[in-house]
């Protein structure tokens, strides 16, 4: 085994949480990566693979038992979005999204909403969360999506874009600001739509550079009239929900990241194992062992605090999110650089699309984007050394 291999085989998991990752390593081998790069060529949206994660009971994990979940450890959630991952990075965005938009339903939720809502994602339902705007990416204070209240129903007018699941989810997490309250902090408020609502329209989905079978829409609210049972928590109470959701979907993030690296620093070390040059292999020459070395190092640095930071929030901690940001900027960053790479080391084999590392430098980029692009985290970080 090799360090990294050792590393695997330490994850602080239960018996049975290590048998539903092996279940999941072994449909990636056989049904999700062999699909994977036609799903790519296609950019259509990967119905079997849910279908299949479906029948592991994947989305129940993180629901609780008693809305009709079978709920394991956050640290054996990150390691199953590694496994998906690393075999199809837009099925692993698919799946993710699911925990990204729900958790702060079961977290802030109250008991009507959870038992009406939440067997629906048990049962294999797909959520999208719904925050960013085209005027509103990373300051989401920005948001123009309204919440007028009327009587008891709430009309919701405005937009989003980029929504991850937008066109195929059964439950929408929404973000908007509630009309009677001025502040545009105060104003952040949370419900959840539900699939065929009125006036809720995809404009369209987007043609990407990587991570193509995920799709990314564009949603119109027109007077969506929902009941204000569908309010999450309080108006006003938005942006609470909004950081607490965020610090739990970047170590997620970090995970997708890492799964794309995994596969992209596998491939290489099988292929300079194998290629010849100048009667030698490829890795015996020392220029390559040292770009190996650096690659290994950061892969072995960046899943240790990932392991970290998840049994953080096993443990029931709340004050994480400067880890997760420093977890999150740190493992895409490394995710894009060991997949370019990767690209090298395979030489113009790399740049062709028979061999999977050029769809995973295309797959990686993504990761230093969203979920606060790595320049706010940068920042975030940063700040929080300011002496107060």
């Amino acid at each position: 085994m090799n360090m990294l291999e050792r590393m695997d085989a330490g994850l602080p998991l239960s018996p049975e949480e290590r048998m539903l990752l092996d279940s999941v390593k072994d449909l990636c081998a056989t049904r999700i990566a062999p699909g994977a790069a036609e799903y790519d060529r296609t950019g259509a949206f990967p119905w079997e693979n849910v279908e299949a994660l479906n029948a592991l009971g994947l989305n129940a994990m993180f629901v609780p038992e008693a809305y009709g979940g079978s709920p394991l450890s956050f640290v054996s959630y990150l390691a199953c979005v590694r496994e998906v991952s690393k075999a199809c990075a837009a099925t692993g965005i698919v799946w993710a999204t699911n925990f990204h938009a729900i958790k702060p339903l079961i977290e802030y939720g109250s008991e009507e909403q959870k038992a009406r809502l939440l067997p629906r994602i048990a049962e294999g339902g797909l959520a999208a969360l719904a925050i960013t705007e085209p005027s509103a990416g990373s300051d989401a204070t920005g948001m123009r999506t309204s919440f007028t209240p009327d009587g008891d129903d709430i009309v919701i007018n405005g937009g989003k874009t980029f929504i991850t699941n937008g066109d195929v989810a059964d439950l929408y997490l929404v973000f908007g600001k509630w009309s009677e309250i001025d502040d545009p902090k105060a104003a952040i408020s949370v419900a959840i739509l539900e699939k065929g609502t009125e006036g809720l329209r995809v404009l369209g989905t987007e043609h990407k550079m990587g991570t193509r079978a995920s799709s990314t829409a564009s949603l119109a609210f027109d007077g969506c009239r929902i009941p204000r049972a569908n309010l999450l928590r309080a108006p006003g109470q938005g942006l609470s929900i909004l950081f607490g959701s965020l610090n739990r979907s970047r170590p997620s993030v970090a995970a997708h990241a890492l799964g794309i690296a995994r596969a992209a620093f596998e491939d290489a070390v099988a292929y300079i194992n194998e290629r010849r040059q100048s009667g030698r292999r490829i890795l015996e020459f020392q220029g390559i062992q040292f770009m190996l070395a650096d690659m290994a190092t950061e892969l072995a640095l960046c899943e240790s605090w990932l392991w970290r930071v998840g049994a953080m929030v096993d443990s029931g901690g709340q004050d994480f999110g400067i880890e997760a940001s420093m977890l999150k900027q740190r493992a895409s960053d490394a995710a894009m650089r060991i997949t370019t790479d990767a690209v090298q080391l395979f030489g113009g084999y790399g740049y062709c699309s028979d061999y999977r590392v050029e769809r995973l430098m295309r797959d990686a980029k993504i990761t230093q984007i969203w979920e606060g692009t790595n320049q706010v985290h940068r920042q975030l970080i940063g700040r929080s050394f300011l002496q107060k």
